[in-house]
């Protein structure tokens, strides 16, 4: 057999559009090359089953990709079900199971759009990618027949001939070129081999031929060191295996190997479906940080126990990616844009099915581990409440497990806290944004025995607005933006009426604020003087601008601030007593300056000028009262 000829491709070369294509990723051939040998293994499999062929005893199979950068070669062996030279015409000629024409119609346009998933039909010509030429050395399994050696350099012509191989399987041997000499360092394709194929379905072994000799001082040593190598991967991962066969050390073990995280995982979701679709997996739940922004966690995909990518999201909900995990779907279409995906009907319901099983966890771990759910929930909640924002039928699903931090420390849900509170709340469901900072309105809360939920992380703003659009007579009402009549003297606003026109006057002549508001309430506490409050719509309108880098636009907004005093305070009391006194004048002036800076503290962080003259001016009372 002494063949040559052109490659079935009748409009234009493919392989620059292959290296275009695929030129952010060149090293998917690796994943390509070694997914197809192992394949070729399966097949083989596959036959012994059927008894169509057997299998020698004793037979162990595997994958060797070597290395040998002084030839700048690598190979990548199997022993696996082999080929003829019909086959080797028919599967790589035309292109990797499809006319050419189907090909370059399916794939051209891809170059200069979006980024294919998958590219597990191009196969073997992805190797044209790192290499200048390459060879097929091939030894069918078939009875009689004769080894077939392919190679081409890049172009459209091939020649065939017989080969030398005598084991079945086969070697496919890269001459690499300018564009994969990367590769030719070890480290960078052990590394490779890693992140594709550490969980393929046979051993994988990484030689360097021309270094190991070097080494070696006699026999006895080789045999040695052979003995020593070991796969780089792990042939059986966790996902696969049934959740009952798999220990709690097992998942904590796989989760540290594969993520690299030393910090154990909360809890995790065993995947195992086989019907209507096949799809197993572990969804795992970190810890995670207070700030949003910086959540991100890695769900990698696996087709057949070949790594795909991580962070697909048009399979993985979105919300799901602040989880990590593996997800394995055999079923998933791969050579496909992205595009299609996100408007498959298919991939729909693999996202619903994986959302579904997370909502079903966390409903089970609510009920039957109830305190356990309530130590995780500090660093869940994110979490839900984003998927809640995301997805409705997440939400409706989780509504009734969400549970608020009280600050009297205890877990309640909405329902409850509503219930318990109707009286003194009026409906209302007054919350905390920063215990330390509204300590003073948390005191004021506890000393009356109110409550209120605390709401502090950078996704609670949005949740509450998705709360008060998804449920009827729920009202979110930060607790410096009113006076619950709970805490006030039911005394008439008519009484108070000339104290306010008073103390209003005073204190915008003081500070020079014709804009500021200021009331007169009669405050069951008489150890506290003034408090500031903010109307709701104000800060919510004030805060979005911040989120959403309007910056000024929310700073320069009417400010909604109202600075109440109260009416049984005995600073109160003195400045409506002296306030026309012209002997008093410089300590009216102090006491205000300084009832209204105690109330703005209370309320948020004074700005640095004003917080000197705060410090100066305390010093200048407490000089007063030493003397």
């Amino acid at each position: 057999m002494n063949e040559s000829g052109s490659l079935s491709i009748h409009s234009e070369n493919i392989f620059p559009i292959i290296k275009k294509w695929l030129y952010s990723d060149h090293d998917i051939f690796v994943r390509e090359l070694i997914s197809n040998a192992c394949d070729a293994i399966t097949k083989l499999k596959k036959l012994d089953v059927m008894s169509e062929y057997t299998l020698p005893e004793n037979t162990t199979f595997k994958v060797d990709v070597v290395l040998n950068e002084k030839d700048k070669t690598i190979k990548i062996i199997d022993n696996g079900i082999g080929m003829t030279a019909e086959e080797i015409k028919k599967y790589i000629n035309q292109i990797a199971f499809s006319g050419a024409e189907d090909f370059l119609d399916k794939y051209k346009d891809k170059a200069n759009q979006e980024q294919i998933i998958g590219h597990f039909g191009l196969g073997f010509y992805s190797a044209f990618m790192v290499a200048e030429t390459v060879t097929i050395d091939t030894l069918s399994y078939e009875d009689g027949a004769a080894p077939a050696l392919w190679e081409c350099d890049g172009g459209t012509e091939f020649s065939l001939t017989e080969g030398s191989r005598t084991q079945r399987g086969t070697t496919i041997t890269l001459h690499i070129g300018d564009d994969g000499k990367d590769f030719l360092n070890a480290y960078t394709l052990r590394t490779t081999i890693e992140k594709y194929c550490s969980f393929m379905p046979y051993d994988i072994f990484f030689i360097e031929e021309g270094k190991e000799e070097a080494k070696k001082e006699d026999a006895s040593e080789e045999k040695e060191e052979q003995e020593e190598i070991k796969p780089l991967n792990d042939t059986n991962p966790l996902w696969l295996k049934h959740p009952n066969d798999c220990s709690e050390e097992d998942y904590k073990a796989f989760y540290k190997k594969v993520f690299m995280d030393f910090k154990e995982p909360l809890f995790w979701i065993h995947l195992n479906m086989d019907y209507p679709f096949n799809l197993k997996g572990i969804l795992y739940f970190p810890k995670i940080n207070n700030e949003f922004e910086s959540m991100e966690g890695q769900i990698k995909l696996f087709n057949n126990q070949v790594f795909v990518a991580d962070n697909i999201k048009e399979v993985i909900p979105e919300f799901l990616l602040l989880l990590k995990g593996v997800i394995d779907c055999p079923d998933l279409p791969l050579n496909v844009s992205r595009s299609f995906l996100q408007n498959d009907g298919f991939v729909k319901k693999i996202s619903d099915y994986i959302t579904k099983k997370v909502a079903d966890k966390l409903t089970g771990l609510y009920k039957t581990e109830n305190d356990n759910f309530k130590k995780f929930w500090g660093d869940i909640h994110p979490f839900v409440k984003f998927g809640s924002l995301k997805d409705n039928k997440f939400y409706d699903k989780v509504k009734d497990i969400i549970i608020y931090k009280s600050i009297y420390g205890e877990y309640v849900s909405l329902k409850d806290y509503m219930e318990k509170n109707k009286e003194k709340n009026k409906d209302k469901v007054f919350y905390v944004s920063d215990e330390q900072q509204q300590s003073q309105y948390i005191d004021l809360f506890k000393q009356y025995e109110m409550d209120a939920i605390v709401l502090d992380h950078s996704i609670d703003q949005a949740f509450m607005s998705h709360m008060e659009a998804q449920e009827q007579d729920v009202k979110f009402q930060r607790i410096d933006s009113d006076l619950s009549d709970h805490l006030k003297e039911a005394s008439s606003e008519e009484d108070l009426k000339p104290a306010t026109e008073t103390l209003e006057k005073l204190f915008k002549d003081v500070l020079n604020n014709d804009t500021l508001k200021v009331k007169v309430e009669s405050l069951k506490t008489e150890d506290l003087s003034s408090i500031m409050l903010l109307s709701e719509e104000s800060r919510r309108m004030q805060e979005m601008s911040k989120m959403y880098g309007l910056g000024d636009l929310g700073a320069n907004m009417p400010s909604d601030e109202t600075l109440v005093l109260n009416n049984k305070n005995q600073l109160v009391q003195y400045l409506l007593t002296n306030n026309e006194d012209e002997t008093k004048v410089d300590d009216i002036k102090m006491i205000c300056e300084q009832l209204y800076d105690l109330a703005l503290l209370s309320h948020k962080p004074l700005p640095p000028e004003s917080m000197t003259k705060f410090i100066k001016r305390s010093n200048q009372l407490l000089s007063k009262l030493a003397l």
